[in-house]
């Protein structure tokens, strides 16, 4: 079975990605701006997670592209979402709050694009909208940097620009669910094991992108990740 794999940042070695999990409405003000009439919009009193397959990591020559299907473009809304990524390094369940950044490796800069059109047309119809997060190459990841590089990751400045405009400017310190709880609530429900990756939300300023649009996304101490929109 194939999985990708990243970069760890200055060892030579490499990370294989297993199970690829998201958190969604993480942000305030990412969830002010995604209002759709008759959804729920408030904020969350639990993680609200999904599921990516790890084909969505796997992004050769970090081009983006809209999937095709019968000779046509699936979505006419593809839009940005920058996000801190964070790296297990070892199995846990139920791994108490206090003991969280034992089972981290280290940190990312993840994309989680989405196809937005899609998305809210499956929400109003209460029905799964995988494919708008999960379409092949829709989650490129940046080389990962070790944790002890990054001595506060609860407070890092978090940035997206395309074609040089900056779009999303945030800090991790504005997530609803801090890290320690995410690792905690993930273990038990799920249980974590080395090779997971987790998304953890992304601050407002997503947009349409289009065709040639060039994205670059930057978190302080952890790194930057440059996407073309193919």
């Amino acid at each position: 079975m194939y999985l990708p794999q990243l970069s760890i940042k200055n060892t030579g070695k490499l990370f294989e990605v297993k199970t690829v999990y998201c958190i969604g409405k993480n942000y305030a003000d990412h969830i002010n701006e995604m209002k759709i009439d008759g959804i729920d919009n408030n904020i969350p009193a639990e993680p609200v997670v999904f599921l990516k397959p790890s084909s969505s990591i796997d992004v050769p020559g970090n081009i983006v592209k809209i999937p095709v299907l019968n000779g046509e473009l699936i979505s006419n809304d593809l839009q940005n979402e920058v996000e801190l990524v964070i790296i297990i390094g070892k199995d846990g369940n139920d791994i108490p709050e206090g003991n969280a950044y034992d089972y981290i490796l280290g940190y990312a800069v993840g994309i989680d694009f989405t196809l937005r059109d899609i998305q809210t047309n499956l929400k109003k119809q209460g029905k799964p909208w995988a494919i708008a997060k999960g379409f092949r190459s829709s989650s490129p990841v940046s080389e990962i940097a070790l944790k002890v590089n990054i001595p506060n990751p609860d407070n890092l400045q978090i940035k997206l620009s395309v074609n040089g405009i900056l779009k999303q400017n945030g800090n991790t310190s504005q997530m609803i669910f801090k890290i320690p709880y995410l690792i905690y609530y993930l273990s038990s429900v799920f249980g974590l094991h080395a090779g997971d990756i987790i998304f953890t939300g992304t601050p407002a300023g997503v947009c349409t992108l289009k065709t040639g649009d060039t994205i670059n996304a930057f978190i302080n101490n952890v790194g930057e990740l440059n996407v073309t929109i193919g």
